[in-house]
């Protein structure tokens, strides 16, 4: 008779109990890792016996790796001069530079100004001029740069930099990125999966993008999956990932915490601990240069969006 051991219970074949050993190598289950198999064909024959086992404690270690994985931010979030981690959203608070595909915080980028150095704080190329940044990103798009492929796609959907808006294409390069290991593409197309512009809609596509992308420490991506699990109904789910999120600077996370602890879905242990956990990832974030190169970095940026749009509406 067909049994289900356990591989802590006996090192034999749960279908006919062959033991390991003797010159024959059981298997594990690779999606539970509960149970062994002498072959393939008694994985088969046992199937129906363990599909419901194998399903809760392959979900169970789904939710291990989701909850326990993702806690420190990635490498690309800390800016590559001080190495601290960049503020939460990052485009407002740091510069992507084409030529080394490197995020470096305003504070840094004003430091080297007031040093007299205009060209990349960080690898010291001259700054590009006006139509020669898609040509320094191309070299890196071409030899299959993933951060560069998604910094491309972001041109494609946004229509920057002299190119016509184009979702599909942005999506193609976004695709292109995540294969390669962008989080920030994974992070993209969950957005647009969930949304399902330029793709059919797809939540369950979005929040395997967003799971890739949040247990590799993307903190949006963690956000976003807290905010599909409050849809849900799943509360629990929801404030774990909001947790994690509002402990790594995530300050719409801590809004979260503090709208479930409102209505009674949180408890009041839960927000002090996103509270704090936030305080201190801001802690970690600040310094006074920072403050000061923001507030100069954010007005060019407002002159640039508005010459872009200006540029815009001469061309139509």
């Amino acid at each position: 008779m067909s049994r289900c051991i356990p591989v802590a219970a006996a090192e034999a074949c749960a279908n006919c109990g062959k033991p390991d050993g003797d010159g024959m190598k059981l298997k594990n289950c690779t999606a539970c890792r509960l149970v062994k198999y002498c072959s393939v064909g008694c994985q088969k024959s046992h199937r129906k016996q363990h599909k419901k086992a194998c399903k809760k404690r392959a979900a169970e270690l789904k939710d291990e790796r989701l909850y326990n994985q993702g806690h420190e931010r990635p490498e690309g979030d800390f800016c590559p001069i001080c190495t601290l981690p960049i503020p939460i959203p990052m485009n407002e608070h740091s510069a992507f530079m084409v030529c080394c595909i490197k995020r470096v915080c305003f504070g840094c980028s004003l430091a080297a100004q007031k040093r007299g150095m205009f060209d990349c704080p960080f690898c010291r190329t001259p700054m590009p001029r006006d139509g020669t940044e898609l040509a320094m990103v191309q070299k890196r798009v071409d030899a299959k740069d993933a951060a560069a492929l998604k910094f491309l796609g972001d041109q494609y959907y946004y229509g920057y930099n002299g190119l016509l808006k184009n979702v599909q294409r942005a999506i193609e390069l976004w695709r292109e990125a995540a294969e390669l290991g962008s989080i920030n593409a994974h992070f993209e197309l969950g957005n647009k999966f969930d949304s399902g512009e330029g793709v059919i809609q797809d939540k369950a596509k979005a929040v395997q993008h967003w799971e890739m992308a949040a247990i590799q420490g993307d903190i949006e991506s963690r956000n976003s999956l807290g905010v599909n699990e409050i849809n849900n109904g799943n509360y629990e789910r929801a404030v774990k990932h909001f947790l994690i999120a509002a402990k790594m600077g995530n300050e719409v996370a801590l809004g979260n915490v503090n709208k479930m602890f409102a209505n009674g879905l949180a408890t009041r242990e839960q927000y002090a601990e996103a509270l704090k956990g936030f305080q201190d990832s801001v802690d970690e974030m600040h310094s006074q240069e920072r403050d000061e190169g923001t507030t100069v970095c954010r007005d060019v940026q407002r002159e640039e969006i508005a010459r872009e749009i200006a540029n815009r509406n001469r061309e139509s």
